[in-house]
Order: C-alpha cells, then structure tokens, then sequence
C-alpha cells in the first residue's frame, strides 16, 4: 500500500499515543494528560483533543503542500541562487520525473499519515462516543470528513487513481499482504473525495463558526468549489471532464461563502503575524513561536553574512538589514523565484513589496550600473523576537476570500460569461493598486491596469497571471497551470504564455512538452513503493520495470 508495510501499524499506534499527550490552545502543542489505551474514546474531552490532534498532524505536513502544488509550476529559477547556494528540489523544478528520481516518495511525503488517523476517528465517532450530543458528533464527523476529502483530494490531483482506504483496518493487520491495496481508478478516487465532501456538508448541516484555523464548514465549501472546479475541466484516467453542469456547483459552493470574508485593503496585512484570524482568511495551519513555525521558509531567503553588503538596488544603494533581510540564520538560500515573475507586476502593484526583495549585482566594474541578481521572498516571513531573531510564525494560509473572487472569475469564464470573470479580476487587481471596493476610482487611476475581457483563452491566461501575483508559495501554482486552458484547448501549462524568463535566460518557454510530456500532469511513484507491494501500478506514461501487474 503506502510507505513500509511492516510500519503502518506502528505509525498508527504512535500516532493515537502522541494524540492524548497533547491538547490545544488554539493548536497549543503543550503536555497534558496521558490517556491510555484503554481509555481511549470515554468522554467528550478526549474527542476534542482528537480532533486538535488530528489538525497537529496536519499542520506538519504544511511543506508536502508546498511541494505538490508549487513547485512544478515554471516560476522557481534553476540552477545555483544568487550567493551561490545549490538550489533545492530541481528535479521537480525541472520536471524532471521518473519512478528512480520522483521528487516526492510515499503518496506525497506521506499523505496518507494524515489520512489514517482520520479515519480511525471517523470510525470511532460515527459507530461509538455515545456520550455525544448530535450537534457534537455532526459538528466533529464534519471536520473530519472535510479534512479527509482535503487530502485525497490533494492525492487525486497528483497522482490520479490512489489506493483508498477509508477504514482503520490497519491497526488490527496482522500481515503485510494484509495491508496491500491496488490503485482504484481516478473517477473512483474523485467519487470518495465527493462523497467525503458530501458527507461533510451533512454533518455540519446549518452549523457556522468562525474559526481560521479549524476545519469548518466554509473550508468545505471552499473545498467543494476546487473540486468541482479541477472536476468540470481536467481529464484524469477514466474520468471525462464534467463541463458547465459542474461548474454551476463550484459557483454554487463559493455563493455559499461570499459576503462572510472581504479583500483587506493590505496586502501585506493578510500575512503579518500582529494580523491572524483577518477578515480574508478562511482557513488557516496556526504558526506561533515556542510551539511550532515553519522554519522551511527560511530557506527563501539568504543568512545575514552571505547577503549583506554584497547587493544593490536598483538604483546602486548597497542592501543591509535596514531592508529586513535580517535574522535569516541558520538557513541558506534554496529556493529563488524567476525573475520574470517579479518583472510581471507592474510598480505600482503593492503586491511587489510584500511578496519579493529585488536584488542587483553591478555590470561593469565600474559599480554604476546594475543587473538583476536574484530574488528575496518576503511575504511570509513571520516576525523578529525580543531576542532579535527570526521566527516563522506568520500562518500558512489554506484559502483565503482572494480565491473565492479568482475562481468564480474562471468559473463565470467556463460559463460563457467574460464580462462577469472581468469584473472579479478587477476586483482583486483593484486591491493591489489601492482600491480596495472602489473599482471606479481604480479604473480612472490605473486605466491601463484594468481587465478588459477577451475570449475564453484570453481570459484564462489573465486569471492565471492575475493569481500568479495574489498567491506566490500559497501552494497554487502547478494546479493552476494543469487546470486552466490555452488557446489550443489544453492545460495552458503546453502554452508558452504560461512560462516565465528569468535573470539569465530570456526565452518564455511552456511549463511542459506536450510531445514529450503530456503523461506528466500526474506525478509517478517511487521505486520502493512498488517494490513493498505487488498490487501497485505505475502512474501511466512513465517507464517501469514493473510492468502491468493487473494483467
């Protein structure tokens, strides 16, 4: 099935152990009492510290996010960063994919330890806790079924067809070849996530709350609209993209949610850590210092003594800590977005200044003119202590109200209607430019900046740039490539339109082949898993020495 067969029954035994050695305080990871085994399920307060345990476990797969929805999408530079570090992750980078090299191992760095504690309270909950009230039990087996269709559907979207496994059958294998589980088809894979969202919206039923950092019912919802969305346009295995009839449910979910969250006028004010639980986010993995942060980010930008004094401005001032760059240590820089994505906005774009730190070297020795030299991210680079360090504590944003306007610009262009997907550009890109719900003072500022609607392509492409700047390392990226179309009716990430230059190469080149590379919309699996279990199949397309087992 998944990972080491001979560990599964361990990883699920430690994880319900380390469950009832914590609680939370809004994801508190402090100690508190130990239930054990026997005890397991008794009362209301071991479910609830069930349930924050299983938003733990999720939290600390924040980066296998990163790595399945950003990283393939053509805007990291490759090669060595500006101080001359190796960049990380180039194989996936460079789209370079293969059962030997796969970028990611184990079903996306191991989906599927958040995907089994799931279950094991999805099954206890729904078949015991009897001293449940109903709005308790709904209000716990709705988080939890949103949360599982979440993960799958992140699964689904790499890899097409995976193994389902809804139950905690695990814990009482007794033998590996108890544990192997094919791969189901896509279409199977997409009805459970459906399902699973179905259920969801059940249990939580007219339930509302207003937490950022729980699972409630408008992440369903927001969930239900990416799923219906990604499900009307991408052709995946033996599932046919469903088309208009399933756009108007994205539309229908997303509904659901506006006029509960709005755009804050800044930017740079969605990310800031004095600013959690804002008005736009929707749902939200909590960072905070002395409990948990993602210290993963650090490696976006440079360590004091190998980037101070060594850079300029644009305009030849030499960079310091003056600019807060400061405190990055004890990290180096890996990854660097392209030039090109910065060079895309426009200056007067607020986005700029709080998503990248532009840096020159000089071009002739004579220290008078500069060239781009790379790029520092900026966005969510958490805060600096009273010890003057740096400490990643901003949240790792899920969904924010930003998406809900983009995605119904995309789903009123699926639907014919490019004067409404125009609008809800404008209205993000309003935002930027310091219009904020003013898109009448936006248009006699910025006449240039705002969309006009084109045809179906046309608009598609500006709802990819336009989410390109809104939502750099939000985990966005190659999703968005794979589900919006080019001209020729194909994922736009075959269009050229959809790449960007860089500092050192000034050709625009598509994300993927389609000659060569069409099979890789889907990520293979690694080597091993195939080795640990003779039902698995290769993702088709790629070359295996495993041939077709199901024959």
């Amino acid at each position: 099935m998944t990972l080491n067969m001979k560990r599964i029954k361990y990883i699920l035994t430690s994880f319900i152990a380390l469950l009832f050695l914590t609680s939370c305080n809004e994801l508190d990871l402090t100690p508190e009492d130990y239930y054990g085994s026997g005890n397991y399920w008794k009362n209301a307060s071991q479910v609830e510290t069930a349930m924050q345990g299983l938003h733990i476990r999720a939290r600390t797969y924040y980066w296998s996010l990163f790595q399945m929805g950003e990283l393939r999408g053509g805007t990291f530079h490759v090669g060595a960063s500006m101080i001359g570090t190796s960049l990380d992750a180039q194989q996936i980078v460079t789209n370079s994919l293969s059962e030997d090299i796969p970028g990611i191992s184990n079903w996306g760095s191991g989906i599927y330890y958040v995907i089994f504690p799931l279950n094991q309270f999805i099954t206890e909950v729904e078949n015991g806790c009897t001293f449940l009230t109903e709005s308790q039990r709904n209000y716990y087996l709705g988080q939890a079924y949103g949360m599982r269709a979440f993960y799958y559907f992140m699964l689904y979207r790499t890899y097409g067809g995976v193994p389902l496994i809804t139950k905690p059958d695990v814990i009482t294998s007794t033998s590996a070849e108890q544990l192997y589980v094919a791969r189901s088809t896509a279409e199977q894979t997409l009805k459970l996530v459906k399902d699973d969202i179905t259920a969801s919206e059940n249990y939580f039923g007219t339930s509302a709350s207003s937490q950022k950092v729980y699972w409630t019912p408008n992440a369903t919802q927001m969930l239900k609209a990416q799923v219906y969305l990604w499900s009307a346009k991408v052709a995946t295995g033996d599932h046919a993209a469903g088309g208009q009839a399933e756009l108007t449910i994205a539309k229908n979910a997303l509904q659901n949610i506006m006029g509960q969250y709005s755009l804050l006028d800044d930017f740079g004010s969605i990310f800031d850590t004095k600013n959690k639980n804002n008005a736009e986010t929707i749902f939200a993995f909590r960072f905070l210092e002395g409990e948990a942060t993602m210290a993963n980010v650090g490696y976006f930008v440079a360590e004091d003594r190998y980037f101070n004094g060594l850079f300029y401005t644009e305009e030849g001032k030499k960079m310091n800590d003056t600019l807060e760059v400061l405190n990055a240590s004890p990290h180096l820089l890996r990854y660097v977005y392209k030039w090109g994505l910065f060079e895309s906005m426009n200056e007067n774009d607020t986005r700029i200044a709080a998503t990248f730190l532009p840096c020159y070297s000089p071009a002739d020795s004579t220290n008078t003119t500069f060239k781009p030299a790379g790029l520092l991210y900026r966005k969510t680079l958490g805060s600096i202590n009273a010890a003057n360090n740096r400490i990643y504590d901003a949240d790792w944003v899920v969904y924010r109200y930003a998406d809900v306007l983009l995605m119904m610009a995309e789903i009123e262009n699926g639907l014919g209607n490019g004067t409404g997907a125009a609008d809800y550009i404008n209205q993000v890109r309003a935002r930027a430019y310091g219009y904020n719900g003013d898109l009448s003072g936006f248009s006699t500022a910025y006449p240039a900046e705002v969309y006009a609607a084109g045809d179906f392509a046309d608009n598609e492409l500006a709802i990819l740039h336009e989410r390109d700047k809104e939502f750099v390392l939000e985990c966005s990226r190659w999703f968005d490539v794979v589900r919006l179309r080019g001209k020729d009716g194909k994922s736009i990430c075959f269009s050229a339109t959809s790449g960007y230059t860089d500092v050192d190469d000034n050709t625009q080149k598509p994300v993927l082949d389609y000659a060569t590379q069409s099979h890789m919309l889907l990520w293979p699996i690694n080597v091993e898993l195939l080795n640990q279990d003779p039902l698995l199949t290769q993702t088709p397309g790629y070359p295996t020495n495993y041939g077709d087992r199901n024959k």
